[in-house]
């Protein structure tokens, strides 16, 4: 319940050098954390940085806030965990670009007394204290449901997902078929996976609704995929043939959801994740051991019918720049 309290708190408030030389050994007078992310653009992310930011002046920590150039490219985080260690970082936040590429680095992080704390996208690696974030599964399963609302007879379905290595797009899509498997008016699902970019979403959407006419339900599972997708479906001017569950909350897909490129939004809790992440990472690095060893920041739908609700203006507008 005091957990509860507190993810309810902030979507309100939204308002080892890792080679021959050995660990790193450089001491501050705080105690320093480093987040790393996949990427550093995106609202998604700011957000994470906002809570970040909020909880590392609370608990009194040096923080450093970084993250890959793109969500594809786990040799940079590997990078920046490296340099984490050699600075002399307590403990790591991180969101892992590929859950097994990433996995000796952070590894090899814990091995040099670095405590570890997960958000939003998982490592394969036994080291780490806590995982912080979205349930990814019931979150596709949520996708489903406001799939589900599609009002054509038969579905035949389009997946636009990201990098197949990237945990939490994977799970959202082991949650979504689950779900649509059992649904007999699906006919067809078909995944294909793209950069996690605006642009490769955008034009992948396009090639996959030319070579799949039939399609009228598309689903997509993170903000960058989500822009492309809607981009796709105003270029294409399809938004009356096709019902597109998308996932994140900015300003474009908020504006697509209420002209109807977009039919629901899955909106996660970055804010709370950031904040979280680094209010367990105080606590890591005070030697206190962590309450829980998952916490689940939630997700809601947002429709075109709910989206005006005081309620779901809070949930869109958690983290305003």
């Amino acid at each position: 319940m005091k957990k509860l309290k507190k993810l309810l708190y902030l979507s309100l408030m939204g308002i080892c050098t890792l080679s021959i030389g050995g660990c790193g050994s450089a001491k501050n007078h705080k105690p320093y954390v480093a987040v790393i992310t996949k990427s550093t653009g995106s609202t998604f992310w700011k957000s994470v940085f906002a809570g970040a930011g909020a909880a590392a002046t609370e608990y009194n920590l040096d923080i450093t806030m970084e993250g890959a150039d793109s969500e594809e490219d786990y040799e940079q985080q590997n990078e920046l965990v490296r340099q984490a260690v050699d600075n002399g970082a307590e403990v790591i936040v991180f969101s892992a670009v590929d859950f097994d590429a990433n996995a000796q680095a952070i590894d090899e992080a814990a091995q040099c007394g670095v405590k570890i704390v997960v958000i939003d996208s998982d490592v394969n690696s036994a080291y780490v204290s806590c995982r912080i974030g979205t349930d990814n599964i019931e979150a596709g399963r949520q996708a489903a449901e406001a799939a589900l609302f599609a009002e054509d007879e038969k579905l035949y379905v389009g997946i636009v997902n990201y990098d197949v290595h990237t945990a939490n797009g994977q799970q959202r899509e082991q949650g979504f078929r689950e779900v649509m498997e059992e649904d007999g008016r699906v006919e067809e699902i078909i995944t294909i996976n793209v950069l996690s970019t605006m642009e490769d979403a955008r034009e992948g959407t396009k090639k996959l609704l030319k070579e799949n006419p039939r399609i009228n339900v598309i689903v997509t599972f993170n903000e960058w995929t989500s822009l492309g997708v809607g981009w796709a479906i105003r270029d294409m001017e399809a938004s009356d043939d096709i019902h597109v569950v998308a996932f994140d909350s900015n300003a474009v897909t908020v504006g697509m959801l209420e002209t109807g490129e977009v039919d629901a939004l899955i909106v996660q809790n970055p804010y709370a994740m950031g904040y979280l992440g680094v209010e367990t990472a105080a606590a890591l690095a005070n030697g206190n051991n962590v309450e829980q060893e998952k916490v689940d920041t939630a997700t809601t739908i947002i429709t075109r019918e709910n989206m005006f609700e005081p309620e779901y203006q809070k949930v869109l507008f958690v983290f305003d720049e």
